[in-house]
């Protein structure tokens, strides 16, 4: 089943179920999808569903940026909203690779590339994100990397 399809049918069960905040959030997935569909359509590509899980990654991005700053301010109940909303995002991402799965993956990269220095960290994260493609959390490898190269 396709990621869109997956949505779609959690949308029609959370309306179903009469689950509001839920709704809310998966409609806020979907429109996001559909800003990515509007903006291919204007470039005559296709949105793959690398891309959609790229924006999904941004929009944790973006929501764990807000729950902290909600946090910050004393504002509980908005933290709690956005964090509840993260969750559901993630629960559309693939299984995230463990530290040490990726750590071997960076080991396999440095070799494979030759990288010395921190110069040559475009190459091994070129060479992660090849062969992991959306699945991999780049924020993360790319701080692993730079502990790796430096």
């Amino acid at each position: 089943m396709s990621l869109r399809t997956r949505i779609m049918d959690d949308l029609k069960a959370a309306m179903k179920a009469g689950q509001s905040d839920r709704v809310a959030q998966i409609r806020a997935i979907s429109a996001k999808i559909k800003d990515l569909e509007v903006a291919a359509r204007a470039g005559k590509g296709e949105v793959s569903e690398d891309d959609i899980l790229l924006a999904l990654r941004s929009m944790i991005k973006s929501r764990t940026e807000s729950a902290e700053m909600y946090h910050k301010g004393n504002r509980p109940e908005l933290a709690a909203k956005e964090e509840a909303e993260i969750e559901t995002i993630r629960s559309y991402l693939p299984a995230e690779l463990s530290e040490d799965a990726v750590k071997a993956a960076i080991e396999e990269a440095v070799q494979q590339t030759g990288a010395a220095g921190m110069k040559d960290m475009g190459r091994v994260m070129g060479v992660l994100k090849g062969r992991f493609g959306a699945a991999l959390d780049a924020g993360k490898a790319s701080g692993l990397v730079k502990a790796r190269l430096s």
